[in-house]
């Protein structure tokens, strides 16, 4: 393509493309987390940064909302106070094939409506000097010279670094990210008000999950979560697993997981979720990508707190190392990386040919679900230990719980 420079912009056959020194594709949590990333270190850069979102906030999205203490943390980091509404959680009642257990703790989730939480994100990243283009679905991405050309339905733009922020079906990943991007998952989730249930979860700050359908085949769970939809109390009642399976599996699930609180049949939505793989593509010359785009935790399918850190490690890398594709992946790889493939291995434990017995070991020692439970939220400093300092606290009861 012939192109020239004229002030800001970038002239081709086309017309004029605006140039940025980044291109964020997506303003939920990783996109936007990237965004304020940027703004919180490097302001110039974010001045430059243009974050686009096919949508208007606040816009509908299909995801069962928890935020783990390390995700309330990492947003604490990025300056934005969680102000809008949820469902405080600090108690769990799992069901395993062979056991029930209770879990109580502080503070062990917050629920929060993506609608809201995401447009806060969005609209803090703009109150910071980043551009947020909304209306603006991209329709065309190519490399073009020492960057990548992003053509919109509103205008073009290009810039030497894009990120792909843009879910789990990421178009910015189909078109510039060669190799595999890992096994996609499959939820299904209805909301219903508690008043229509004989759930007590809500009113317990609890929420359940339940593994038993694993016994006959289902690699992942169901779960009920307390949320507030309009100032009114509901269950968040949803099924995420693994492939094989069909959709309908999915929705008979979701029928006995309704039918387990008293609730009626209700309106469901389907969704997918990308999870994380050893040795998975997360970036490529020019592009990095972040959240589902790049993968989450495949044992739970928990996306939002690998969302804010990727955006955190996209944000240093755009600006430590002007994008390099190679300086993220390595940072992925040490950091959230390690973490993801640890989640993976607990996948293949727990959804695997020997799954009951990992899980009746599990419900048979609690100084083992609290350290679990502990790594997995980011409390108790358990996250920045070793696997073996974890066993040796498990088995030699060396370490304070």
């Amino acid at each position: 393509m012939q192109a020239g420079v004229a002030g800001g912009r970038r002239f081709c056959y086309r017309g004029f493309v605006e140039r940025r020194d980044v291109i964020i594709v997506g303003s939920g949590p990783a996109g936007a987390a990237t965004a304020l990333a940027l703004a919180a270190r490097e302001p110039a850069v974010a001045a430059r940064t243009v974050l686009l979102e096919k949508a208007r906030h606040p816009r509908p999205k299909t995801c069962a909302g928890g935020l783990i203490p390390r995700a309330a943390r990492l947003l604490a980091e990025l300056g934005v106070p969680l102000d809008v509404a949820h469902a405080q959680v600090d108690a769990a009642a799992v069901a395993t094939p062979d056991a029930r257990v209770r879990l109580d703790g502080t503070d062990l989730c917050r629920v929060v409506r993506r609608a809201e939480f995401d447009a806060r994100l969005a609209w803090a990243a703009r109150e910071r000097g980043v551009e947020l283009c909304e209306g603006a679905r991209v329709t065309h991405l190519a490399r073009d010279g020492a960057g990548v050309r992003v053509e919109t339905t509103t205008r073009t733009y290009w810039a030497p670094v894009v990120v792909g922020a843009d879910g789990s079906g990421s178009l910015v990943r189909r078109a510039l990210v060669p190799g595999a991007g890992g096994v996609v998952g499959r939820a299904v989730m209805a909301d219903v008000p508690v008043a229509a249930t004989r759930w007590d979860g809500f009113a317990a700050r609890r929420y359940d999950f339940d593994f038993r359908p694993c016994a006959t085949g289902l690699r992942g769970y169901r779960w009920v979560f307390p949320c507030v939809i309009d100032g009114v109390a509901h269950a968040n009642v949803g099924v995420y697993a693994l492939p094989p399976v069909d959709g309908t599996r999915l929705r008979a699930e979701l029928h006995a997981a309704l039918a387990d609180i008293g609730a009626r049949a209700a309106t469901w939505k389907a969704f997918p979720i990308r999870t994380y793989a050893r040795g998975q593509a997360v970036a490529a010359p020019h592009v990095l990508l972040v959240g589902d785009a790049a993968g989450c935790d495949p044992l739970m399918g928990e996306g939002i707190s690998f969302a804010l850190e990727y955006g955190r490690l996209a944000a240093e890398a755009i600006l430590a190392a002007r994008g390099s594709s190679g300086a993220y992946a390595r940072a992925v790889r040490r950091s959230l990386g390690r973490k993801l493939r640890r989640l993976g291995l607990g996948a293949r434990l727990f959804y695997g040919r020997y799954g009951r017995l990992w899980f009746r070991l599990a419900a048979a020692s609690p100084r083992a679900q609290a350290i679990g439970l502990g790594w997995y939220n980011g409390t108790g400093g358990w996250e920045e230990r070793s696997a073996l300092a974890a066993l040796g606290a498990l088995v030699l009861r060396r370490a304070p719980l």
